[in-house]
């Protein structure tokens, strides 16, 4: 009978980390065919009457909107996924994003609409960053709180599997569609594709996501009524250094990410004169490296702890940062994946261990609301504009160290919040 109950429990637990993990890659992939398409087509279809160089600044400046609505996004799916509950709130983040993505695909461009064609854009980016707001952290604490003692590095690197993976799902699809027509016919329509694919991909999420187990940690705190009635404030009042830390601990990461899959695009094709399907090669390759390097980090600060692991991806983002675009400006084809896989392994230490890390950050009452804010705050500090920042430092000063000098002080910075993070679990993630 207790054998008969492990093999139940194990194998509950292996689904919701697949759930956990497709679900996201689903999510992810919606958000990261929005970047993509910024990087190669939506300065022309949206802001054809400014210059090459502005238009790529404008797209980029929607692509960042989307991370000022996270923080948003963090607070309210943050305070109901800890009053009513991770799996509600993880179906109500997929239909938003899929419902997002679809109506950037039938969008109007400036051609066909004038103004009011960018401004939807804007509008549709706003509802991604929302959703993308609320989906980490209830994905993540869906995977933690299942997981075994001992094993939530392990686990929770699922719902951290689902960004590369999404992006390397989005970058693909944005391949073939590319590879498949001539540049007019993929300017012209074809760049919808990706957007129309998401409606597909959202059902499949859904009959994922709904067939899983509420998590047992949420399960008992509505069970004991220990619910918080305002879990952003108490978890402001209660752990603002944690919350602070673990924001900040975000922005290398993020910023870096973006910078390699989003700016990285633009600047190949227009700066480097490299083909649109070289450097999508180049992202892909990255990436997946970046997936396999999420899940051998996580596995690791199992081992010997969260600290460490974050520690060593830190410092390996800081080194690599000018070494990065040193590479990158050969043009080499080969030498551009060299940059992008050592980065990617710093992304990966640096982004792997944080499901488990954040969770053991914060008590169950008020968990949802600070692991979403404070990831939904890092994002927006780093991620949020830095595709925009590198565009226009390296515009305005002719050369890439301008970017990588970037990359280096928020890789510092992050490194600062990192020392700060305790060495052993802050509080239990259950038990409580």
């Amino acid at each position: 009978m207790v054998l008969e109950q492990d093999v139940n429990a194990a194998g509950r637990v292996r689904r919701v980390a697949l759930a956990s993990a497709i679900g996201t890659t689903i999510e992810w992939y919606d958000y990261f065919a929005y970047s993509t398409a910024t990087a190669l087509v939506f300065n022309k279809l949206f802001f054809p009457s400014l210059s090459p160089a502005s238009g790529t600044l404008a797209a980029f400046a929607t692509l960042g909107v989307g991370f000022v609505a996270r923080p948003l996004g963090g607070i309210v799916w943050g305070h109901f996924g800890d009053r009513v509950g991770r799996k509600a709130m993880l179906v109500a983040s997929l239909v938003l994003m899929g419902l997002a993505t679809a109506g950037v695909g039938v969008l109007p461009t400036f051609a066909q609409a004038g103004v009011i064609a960018p401004v939807l854009l804007v509008f549709l980016r706003v509802l991604q960053g929302i959703s993308a707001g609320g989906e980490w952290g209830g994905a993540a604490l869906m995977a933690v709180e299942h997981a075994p003692e001992g094993k939530r590095g392990r686990y929770g690197s699922f719902s951290q599997i689902g960004v590369p993976a999404g992006l390397i799902l989005a970058q693909l699809v944005f391949f073939v569609v590319n590879s498949s027509l001539s540049p007019d016919q993929f300017r012209s329509w074809g760049w919808r594709i990706p957007f129309l694919v998401s409606l597909v991909l959202v059902a499949v999420g859904l009959v994922i996501r709904l067939r899983v187990e509420e998590s047992p940690v949420f399960a008992k705190l509505r069970s004991t009524g220990a619910r918080s009635k305002l879990p952003i404030v108490e978890v402001l009042r209660a752990r603002p250094k944690q919350v602070l830390a673990a924001a900040v601990s975000f922005i290398a990461n993020t910023a870096m990410g973006y910078i390699f899959f989003a700016y990285l695009l633009s600047y190949g094709t227009s700066v480097l004169k490299l083909s649109s399907t070289t450097m999508l090669v180049v992202v892909i390759v990255g990436s997946v490296v970046w997936l396999a390097s999420i899940v051998t980090a996580a596995i690791w600060s199992d081992s010997v702890g969260r600290k460490p692991v974050y520690l060593a991806g830190s410092v390996l983002l800081v080194v690599w940062s000018i070494p990065f675009f040193l590479l990158v400006d050969t043009a080499q084809p080969w030498l551009l994946i060299v940059a992008v896989v050592v980065l990617n392994v710093g992304l990966g230490a640096t982004y792997g261990p944080q499901s488990a890390l954040f969770s053991e950050l914060f008590e169950s009452r008020f968990r949802y609301s600070g692991s979403s804010f404070a990831y939904a705050v890092g994002a927006v500090l780093g991620g949020g504009f830095a595709p925009l920042i590198a565009t226009a430092l390296q515009s305005s000063t002719g050369t890439s160290l301008s970017v990588s000098l970037y990359m280096v002080g928020v890789g510092v910075l992050s490194l600062l919040a990192v020392l700060a993070f305790p060495r052993k679990p802050l509080v239990p993630v259950t038990g409580e």
